[in-house]
């Protein structure tokens, strides 16, 4: 593989850390800053909410800007709103530090997709794409649960100064390492947005938004549910956290491989077992050493989907994929609003901390569907 993907892996790790990370912080935010858990949940919702406005207008506003550069640029931007988000006086500021890091996140995953896409063999790119997204993973394995407990020690302001010197260390790495990609002239803003617009690309996108909601759901509330349910202590979250990023990274591992071999397959297959993952988590929950089994079984599943839900989009869009892979992940972070508001939600209506898994299984059987109509057409 290129040393290209070890810089975007680089970047990713970043951008997965700040946006993982205030799920093992919302206790803490919520008491230093005056508020309920499920009110600082909407700092998730906040960084969604960037996601989603800054991926399609990053990526037409960059459209005619040479590939490198608008990584670089990207990355700029995620550092200073990590920054922000450190330096916020108050919870309206945090909110907006929170959007204003949020907003290169698609965008490059999107731009970073293609570009890692471009630089192997076409039978490797699905592997190549998922190299890229390991850097998300490893964010679950070492960068938050080592931010999260940072923050526990230092406060939770610590995480996000150290998250933005991971940017500048990005940065530094895709200036190095990723070669010069030409704009392709031909790919024009009206031909991405043609291609955004075919039934199987919205298709595409639509699975995302429901089948991916699923896992926060529960992911957004697993600090919560670990010392509320399973009945461990704080110093324990960072521990469930890892364990969840260990699932993740062996999801993303396997996704590669199966991916390239049966793309839909793989899809149906990844969203069926995040179903029955998340029913049997209801259960196992309230058994410390099956519920921490489960968390793995989560991660795994729970990240299986992404490989094929980004190639799927990508191969769709193919003669101009930018705009629909960067829309992708526009579509999983609406799933991370989503499903972070509606396990809040269910937990505010007073259903219990166990409530958000059964939520969660609700959304990915409506994501599963739409996969299977669109495989169906």
């Amino acid at each position: 593989m290129p040393l290209a993907l070890l810089a975007l892996a680089v970047a990713a790790f970043g951008i997965g850390t700040t946006e993982f990370v205030m799920m093992g912080l919302l206790p803490q935010v919520a008491d230093d800053l005056g508020t309920s858990v499920p009110t600082a949940g909407h700092l998730v919702s906040a960084y969604a909410i960037g996601v989603v406005v800054g991926a399609p207008l990053l990526t037409a506003l960059g459209s005619r800007v040479p590939r490198k550069r608008m990584l670089l640029l990207l990355m700029a931007l995620f550092t200073v709103g990590n920054l922000a988000s450190a330096l916020a006086p108050g919870f309206g500021w945090l909110v907006a530090g929170r959007v204003l890091a949020g907003l290169p996140h698609g965008a490059f995953f999107g731009l970073g997709a293609v570009v890692a896409a471009r630089l192997v063999r076409e039978d490797r790119q699905a592997r190549a794409v998922a190299t890229m997204f390991l850097g998300l993973t490893v964010a679950n394995i070492l960068g938050v649960p080592a931010a999260t407990l940072l923050g526990q020690h230092l406060g939770w302001r610590a995480t996000f100064l150290v998250v933005s010197a991971v940017g500048l260390l990005a940065m530094a790495a895709l200036a190095r390492l990723v070669p010069y990609v030409p704009v392709d002239e031909r790919q024009g803003l009206g031909r991405e947005l043609r291609a955004l617009g075919r039934p199987q690309v919205l298709l595409g996108l639509l699975t995302a938004v429901f089948g991916f909601a699923g896992v926060f759901a529960v992911y957004s509330y697993l600090a919560s549910m670990t010392t509320e349910v399973m009945g461990f202590g704080d110093s324990t979250v960072t521990v469930v956290l890892a364990l969840f990023g260990l699932g993740m990274t062996g999801g993303a591992l396997a996704a590669g491989p199966l991916t390239d071999r049966a793309l839909r397959p793989t899809l149906y297959g990844s969203l069926t077992a995040l179903v029955l993952a998340l029913v049997a988590f209801r259960f196992t929950v309230h058994v410390p050493w099956l519920a921490l089994v489960t968390v793995v079984v989560l991660g795994a599943v729970g990240f299986m989907t992404t490989t094929p839900l980004q190639m799927l989009v990508m191969n769709k869009a193919k003669d101009a994929p930018t705009l629909a892979s960067a829309s992708n992940h526009s579509a999983f972070n609406l799933a991370n609003a989503g499903g972070a508001w509606a396990g809040g939600a269910a937990v505010a209506a007073g259903w219990g901390w166990t409530s958000p898994t059964l939520v969660g299984a609700g959304l990915t059987v409506l994501g599963l569907a739409v996969a299977i109509v669109a495989g169906l057409l």
